[in-house]
């Protein structure tokens, strides 16, 4: 069985994969201050919920956009799994060119989700991330990954709203019948929701426009939120919720080869 873990700002996604196909996942929040200890005694207890046996791990993969955490599991996965795990940076075979003026800042999840996006739908694509912060990535017709767009998340943007306000309260994210609010709530759960929405759709709009203008582009989206505005989309075609992880297995299996 291969452990992949996709660390990000606010919540770690587990993934455990069986001959090729994911067997269970998991999801716990992003903390710094945790010890390796703490997060392997949550981590354990959810394998066995799962009825994973930790002897059954041959192969960790992790891919972190928060560097302190990367010890973190690498310690985990040395300490509790008797595995050496492979983690996303330069030098590790992806298949994926990436066209940006310094490589090295592109987040590990960002060109994970371009390997799952080539594997599932091939290129040309673009993959909208809905996490802390909402990104668009960018893969061209020769499978280089060529640049994207960074915004904030949707549930940061709705935080801000309500703590900078005095008499806002915080909302539900949810698509609501009417854009006119009849009441406070849907009126904001409106603005969130349908202003979320156009700034999407305006974004791939550009983006197709700029580099993809008569090509046919798969457009994917992923990410705790990312089933809410598919089917409201223009242009966005399907919802997968397993990218990255699906792409940590690809990745895992590329360079074990």
């Amino acid at each position: 069985m291969i452990f992949a873990v996709d660390i990000g700002n606010s919540n770690i996604v587990i993934g455990i994969f069986e001959d090729g196909k994911i067997r269970s996942n998991f999801r716990v929040q992003s903390n710094t201050l945790r010890t390796t200890d703490e997060y392997a005694s949550t981590i354990m207890r959810l394998m066995e919920t799962e009825k994973i046996k930790i002897e059954d791990i041959t192969g960790v993969i992790i891919a972190s956009v928060v560097p302190r955490l990367i010890y973190t599991f690498t310690k985990l996965s040395r300490k509790y799994l008797d595995v050496e795990p492979l983690v996303i940076a330069p030098g590790v075979k992806t298949g994926i060119s990436i066209k940006m003026e310094n490589p090295k800042e592109v987040g590990a999840d960002r060109i994970v989700n371009a390997v799952a996006a080539k594997h599932i739908t091939g290129f040309p694509a673009v993959v909208v991330d809905f996490g802390t912060a909402t990104t668009f990535d960018v893969i061209n017709k020769d499978g280089d990954y060529i640049g994207g767009v960074i915004c904030p998340g949707i549930k940061l943007s709705s935080q801000i709203l309500h703590s900078n306000t005095a008499k806002l309260p915080e909302v539900e994210i949810e698509k609501v019948d009417t854009v006119i609010g009849k009441n406070t709530i849907h009126s904001i759960q409106s603005g969130i929701y349908y202003g979320y929405l156009a700034m999407l759709d305006g974004i791939l709009e550009r983006i197709i426009k700029e580099e993809f203008e008569g090509q046919m582009v798969n457009v994917i989206s992923t990410g705790g939120l990312g089933s809410v505005f598919t089917g409201e989309s223009e242009y966005i075609q399907s919802y997968e919720p397993n990218l990255t992880l699906e792409g940590l297995r690809l990745i895992y299996e590329k360079n074990e080869l």
